[in-house]
């Protein structure tokens, strides 16, 4: 209802859940930072201003200014390349692997062709409404490549691939994936 207020009790409970975060403190970001606790859910997908690219094995495995972000409450963003930009005679399908996102569908993942059981990315090739955008993109592991940057920093892997989110001094969390949160 329009103009209802809000009770201050529970206006104080939603202010320490979002800066109170599995026991641990929610870091404010500082001028030209983000916290991913203020990144929306369901997952907002946006383009990228800098160039994204991935190196592997001593080459550009994918390389583009036209990647785009998706952004997810308490994660860092996954970058996701145009199919295009991306070195596709490097990778393989993998045959009978995939996984359900509730927002952006069913996923596919990709392997190196001369290390078929190190998969590097994965791909939603019919992307549930709303997350159109991504189709014909690859999203990245940051921890399955040698590098991965974002304009000129070169960015961290999130703790565990379960996310893939890409770590850079642009964002603060602190951030779901490592043990612990996955109650968050």
């Amino acid at each position: 209802m329009a103009g209802a207020r809000v009770p201050p009790e529970i206006e104080i409970v939603a202010r320490r859940s979002r800066s109170h975060v599995g026991g641990m403190e929610r870091i404010e970001p500082g001028p030209g930072r983000e916290s991913v606790w203020d990144y929306p859910r369901p997952p907002r997908v946006e383009p990228v201003a800098e160039t994204v690219k991935v190196v592997h094995g001593g080459g550009v495995l994918a390389e583009s200014r036209r990647a785009l972000r998706v952004l997810e409450t308490s994660h860092p963003p996954t970058y996701y390349v145009p199919a295009s930009d991306v070195a596709m005679q490097r990778l393989m399908c993998v045959a009978g692997k995939t996984s359900f996102c509730e927002f952006k569908g069913t996923a596919q993942y990709w392997a190196l062709t001369d290390d078929p059981e190190r998969i590097v990315a994965w791909s939603y090739a019919s992307p549930s409404s709303g997350f159109e955008a991504i189709a014909d993109h690859l999203c990245f592991y940051a921890s399955q490549v040698d590098e991965a940057w974002v304009g000129d920093e070169q960015a961290k892997a999130q703790a565990s691939d379960f996310y893939g989110g890409w770590i850079t001094s642009k964002v603060v969390g602190p951030f779901k994936g490592p043990p612990g949160t996955s109650g968050w």
